[in-house]
């Protein structure tokens, strides 16, 4: 080689070093890799290769060489960013798990343009604080996860997994089969695998679980949970006459329904083994539950008895595997459940339990933040993303609440060990990336981390500007509150969408923003008079082809045109297909 190559080379290299852009990049994987590294580098190839035109290469000459290294003594899943000479960057995991964090933030810091890839300038190492760091895919409802392409969940939980979430919960919905051998239940269980495998393609935690008593489509009548709360003792109808059941839930009280309930999570279990359940969840209410005297008040009596054979014939299937014990809904029809539960496990504490997960759809419930966790386990929480506030579920594109989380967060922080945030679709992609870096370091604010995801997905340049719409969204969140800074954010977008890449301006996560952000608009126009109904057909139209929700359940398809606002004529109301 000669000098003079020999100078640009060692120019470029330094250069290179110091963050400046580059169109070939070359990844060194350690060179004793299992699959687990494998698909990480994939991950990391497909990442810069789909976000501009910078090219990956496993070999030969490049001005940026990027290399993976697992050494021990960082921390659990933990990494760290260090310069490894002229022109290489060396992210080191604690372990695999931390290898792929280690590889999002040097991502998630880095830009893409015209260009090409500029790597970030964060150098230091960090440790997540928490061990739990899940999300839950909602199965069910023919909602974006059990109808989309596997290809493209496999892509989405791939780009979740580099925001440090390290398991993934999903839902086998008994209620919609007659039986385990019902060709539509092998169907989900066939995906249910798939979406698994994916996670544990990844090196990650793979999650399922069960309702206390729930029961097939087709499960004896005679057999069946009571759902009333009308003159039930320890129960009262302040929220309804009856508890949320579908009513296929049996009651554990009746003869055979133990044995029944035994062998649906039997066949469960098998259905799974050689993928692996890292968690297994067993699920109080909405649905589940039975108000019968014998199983009455049900969180502290009939829920207990049925929970704890099936947490320990999964400790039995899956030695190793964590039993998450869910009180969802505790005290909202029943009278004491968290005193009982409480007294229970004062009196001795289960062996068969290893977390207990506590949340509301409204207040969070203050029975474990005012006098502690029942049996002193640790708790995680399970934060609904999706459909707070908004009716349907992501029928208006994005759905960011970064205050809201925010002030749910510092409520509870201190009694959690992570959770898993209630997910039915991708529109609420901002607040899943809140939730998992909330988990990962609970000091850092939430709107920061709504900035650092503008400044990834959209580019560093219009990281503020995309930080301040989505502050005016959560401003407008409910529907029948839009204001005129609605008008804003639709200016700030169009400034912002010239600076943008081509393949940020045509990405289904910009396009959930615009969406957001016309519908805003139009519907505070409506309050003028001034709504165009077009600006809703094609709103309504790209977002069901988005959200792949052309046959979900009402509650998850987008809403309908507002009919539009004529002088002298109230506030319309959206509608939702007739929910």
């Amino acid at each position: 080689m000669h000098w003079w190559i020999v100078f640009v080379t060692l120019a470029c290299a330094a250069a290179n070093a110091r963050g400046e852009a580059v169109k070939s990049i070359r990844l060194a994987l350690p060179p004793e890799r299992d699959a687990v590294i494998e698909n990480i580098g994939r991950v990391f190839v497909r990442q810069i290769e789909s976000r501009c035109d910078a090219k990956v290469t496993p070999d030969g000459e490049a001005p940026l060489v990027v290399e993976l290294v697992v050494a021990p003594g960082i921390g659990a899943e933990g990494f760290r960013i260090e310069d490894g000479g002229a022109g290489r960057i060396r992210v080191v995991g604690n372990d695999r798990r931390g290898l792929l964090y280690g590889v999002g933030k040097l991502l998630h810091a880095s830009r893409f343009d015209a260009d090409g890839f500029t790597p970030g300038a964060w150098r230091g190492a960090s440790v997540p604080k928490m061990p739990v760091r899940g999300v839950y895919f909602a199965t069910h409802f023919q909602n974006y996860y059990q109808v989309a392409p596997i290809e493209d969940v496999t892509r989405y939980f791939e780009d979740l997994s580099l925001w440090g979430t390290n398991s993934l919960l999903v839902w086998y919905g008994m209620e919609e089969f007659n039986g385990f051998d019902d060709p539509k239940a092998q169907a989900m269980i066939t995906r249910l695998r798939v979406l698994l495998k994916i996670v544990k393609d990844l090196g990650l935690d793979a999650s399922l679980g069960c309702i206390g008593n729930d029961g097939y489509k087709n499960s004896p009548a005679e057999l069946r949970a009571d759902s009333s709360t009308v003159d039930h003792a320890g129960y009262h109808t302040n929220n309804g006459p009856r508890i949320y059941n579908l009513g296929n839930e049996l009651c554990p009280s009746k003869p055979g329904v133990p044995e029944l309930e035994m062998q649906f999570c039997q066949e469960k279990f098998g259905a799974f083994k050689d993928i692996g359940l890292d968690y297994w969840f067993i699920w109080p209410y909405d649905n589940g539950g039975c108000t019968c005297p014998k199983c009455a008040p049900w969180g502290a009596n009939g829920y207990l008895r049925m929970a704890e054979p099936l947490a320990r014939a999964y400790r039995q299937a899956f030695p190793g595997g964590k039993v998450i014990l869910g009180t969802w809904y505790f005290d909202r029809w029943g009278v004491g459940e968290w005193d009982g539960i409480a007294a229970k496990f004062a009196e001795k504490k289960p062996d068969w339990v290893d977390y207990i997960m506590a949340d509301n759809f409204e207040e969070y419930p203050r029975y474990p933040l005012d006098k502690g966790v029942p049996g002193g386990l640790p708790m995680l929480n399970f934060p609904d993303i999706s459909m707070w506030g908004q009716d349907p579920w992501g029928g208006y594109g994005a759905n960011p609440h970064p205050g809201r989380l925010q002030a749910r967060w510092d409520e509870t922080k201190h009694k959690l060990s992570g959770g898993f945030p209630y997910s039915e679709g991708i529109y609420e992609d901002i607040n899943k990336v809140i939730v998992a870096r909330l988990y990962w370091d609970p000091d850092r604010p939430a709107i920061e981390t709504v900035r650092d995801y503008a400044a990834f997905e959209f580019g560093p340049d219009v990281a503020d500007d995309v930080t301040t719409v989505v502050e005016i969204f959560e401003k407008n969140h409910w529907r029948n509150q839009i204001g005129p800074s609605a008008a804003t954010a639709v200016e700030l977008l169009d400034r912002i969408e010239p600076k943008l890449t081509p393949q940020v301006r045509q990405s289904w996560r910009w396009r959930l923003v615009r969406i957001r952000a016309a519908i805003d608009q139009e519907m505070y126009r409506n309050t003028l008079g001034q709504g165009r109904e077009e600006v809703f057909r094609a709103a309504r139209e790209e977002l069901t082809a988005i959200l792949r929700s052309q046959d979900a359940w009402p509650m998850l398809r987008p809403a309908v045109i507002p009919a539009v606002k004529r002088e002298g004529e109230g506030q319309p109301k959206a509608e939702n297909d007739g929910r």
